[in-house]
């Protein structure tokens, strides 16, 4: 009987640390995901902060241009909308 239950103890004590391993494992892979995103997120605002600064730029050196494409997108944009409200 004893034997039996020192057989089990030792079992028990084994799955413990692979439960312990396992566990350490994921939060391991969860600890590099969230990095991963984190440094995606940055680029993201990185790239959303050029294109602005760009954008600024582009509309300082050709005002006229971006006041006309600015004007023919609303006006495609309303002819869309309410193209889109008439087929109701």
């Amino acid at each position: 009987m004893e034997d039996i239950l020192e057989k089990a103890d030792a079992q028990v004590a084994e799955s413990i640390r692979k439960l312990s391993r396992a566990t350490s494992a994921m939060a391991d892979a969860i600890d590099e995901g969230v990095g991963v995103i984190k440094r995606a997120v940055k680029r993201s605002g990185d790239v959303a902060e050029e294109l602005m600064d760009d954008t600024t730029q582009r509309v300082k050196r050709h005002p006229m241009e971006a006041m006309a494409a600015t004007l023919a997108f609303g006006l495609l944009a309303g002819a869309f909308i309410g193209w889109m409200m008439k087929r109701r």
